[in-house]
């Protein structure tokens, strides 16, 4: 993660929007007491969903166990074009 003084940021603004919807890359902005993160409205929006999933225990339960299942290499191939 990159990470840049607030006065640093504030010099670079547009360059620093560009590099975390180009890269997917989350930057650190520093101050002398506090920090704050920028990240593309895409992965902010992406962890919300995630926060959102996982929220209910059923599908925080569900999701795991769908992700180990994966990783076991138990998954089916599906094509989504073919539903209508």
């Amino acid at each position: 993660m990159t990470v840049i003084t607030y006065s640093n940021a504030r010099k670079n603004f547009r360059q620093l929007i560009d590099n975390v919807n180009d890269n997917a890359e989350a930057i650190t902005i520093t101050t002398n007491d506090r920090n704050a993160v920028l990240l593309s409205e895409a992965d902010y929006n992406s962890i919300m969903e995630t926060l959102y999933l996982q929220q209910s225990p059923a599908n925080a339960k569900h999701l795991a166990q769908s992700i180990a299942d994966l990783e076991r290499g138990n998954s089916v191939k599906v094509d989504v074009e073919s539903y209508d």
